[in-house]
């Protein structure tokens, strides 16, 4: 199934003119209890009719919920990708950040804590606000080509700066949609903000088949009975991640009005790595790194599996020169190739 979101009273008569009594109290100022006055019947005009009761306002637009840290940061991403910050140049103080986004300190410094941690500020010292950095530094070569990072750090940032562009479009092939789902939420999140603003959205992403016997995940004893149940909690992560990336960005055409379009299909081998095409110009690759692991809780056997977010993810650019540029184009050759020829359509269960 091709998965694209939707196209998958009664009047009172009024009292005399005159000074309104105050409730509780007659025209002459001394106490008096409401009389109670039937609908249907007029009110006297020495009667006190007690005020209505308040009406509810509705949440104001105007007062939306505070920025989370992932909103932060994506708002001083886009700043740096846009050139508003430099290389070099000093980010703003917590102080200047809290009063800008409306938030507590604790915030922004985890979106501080997140960028550096991506390599695109430089490490400060106390005091002192850290800066945006060099080529070359904190996760770049010289040459100005960043470093391979792990997946899940490396990924949201590139997911970003992609939706920068008025056209998007996305091509995946991975194992499951684990270290996307966080990335895309990433990019939405910049979209909510306002520091993002797509035109379309176009996402393609391909998976393993339901009905081939992978090479991994798989039961580490063979037994049948414990393929059966690893094959079983695989294939349940594969949907359930699809759904979730299905809904996150759907939901960008009633919140936005963006043109949005995804496809998921599924190929019939396993992956032994992860290829993301961004736009036609960027093209990230990880290989999957296959390990023994016990650590998958009472109801789940012993396991020959990969760990996708944290497989290093190698970027590739057109603009780092015509290697980079050949890769690109290769890579995004082979997935147009795998998408027209061999892959079926997606099925979920239910």
């Amino acid at each position: 199934m091709k998965l694209y979101g939707d196209e998958v009273s009664e009047e009172n008569p009024v009292a005399p003119p005159g000074p309104a009594p105050s409730p509780g109290r007659t025209a002459e100022g001394a106490s008096a209890a409401p009389v109670p006055v039937p609908p249907h019947l007029p009110v006297p005009p020495d009667a006190a009719v007690p005020p209505d009761p308040p009406v509810p306002s509705p949440p104001s637009p105007s007062h939306p919920l505070p920025p989370t840290p992932a909103a932060i940061a994506a708002a001083l991403r886009d700043r740096i990708a846009r050139g508003v910050l430099k290389a070099g140049d000093r980010i703003p103080t917590q102080a200047e950040l809290s009063q800008e986004f409306g938030v507590e300190r604790g915030r922004v410094r985890q979106a501080l804590q997140a960028l550096r941690a991506e390599g695109l500020l430089s490490h400060s010292t106390k005091g002192v606000p850290p800066r945006v950095a060099q080529p070359g530094h904190d996760g770049e070569r010289a040459g100005g080509t960043p470093e391979p990072r792990p997946t899940l750090v490396a990924l949201g940032p590139r997911l970003v700066r992609a939706f920068a562009a008025t056209e998007v479009r996305v091509d995946a092939l991975c194992l499951t949609a684990e270290s996307l789902i966080p990335a895309v939420s990433e990019a939405v999140i910049g979209v909510h903000s306002g520091n993002l603003r797509p035109e379309s959205v176009d996402v393609r992403i391909l998976l393993p088949s339901r009905s081939i016997d992978l090479a991994f995940p798989v039961a580490a004893s063979g037994e049948p009975v414990e393929a059966a149940a690893v094959h079983r909690r695989w294939l349940e992560m594969r949907d359930s991640q699809v759904r979730v990336l299905s809904r996150t960005l759907t939901g960008l055409r009633q919140s936005h009005g963006t043109k949005v379009s995804v496809a998921f299909r599924t190929v019939p081998f396993t992956p032994p790595v992860k290829l993301y095409v961004l736009n036609g110009s960027e093209a990230l690759f990880a290989y999957y790194l296959v390990r023994r692991t016990d650590e998958n809780g009472e109801d789940v056997p012993e396991m020959i599996d990969t760990w996708g977010p944290r497989a290093q993810l190698f970027p590739y650019d057109v603009t780092h020169g015509p290697r980079d540029e050949v890769f690109v184009a290769q890579s995004a050759r082979w997935f147009e190739g795998l998408w027209q020829t061999i892959s079926e359509e997606l099925k979920l269960d239910g």
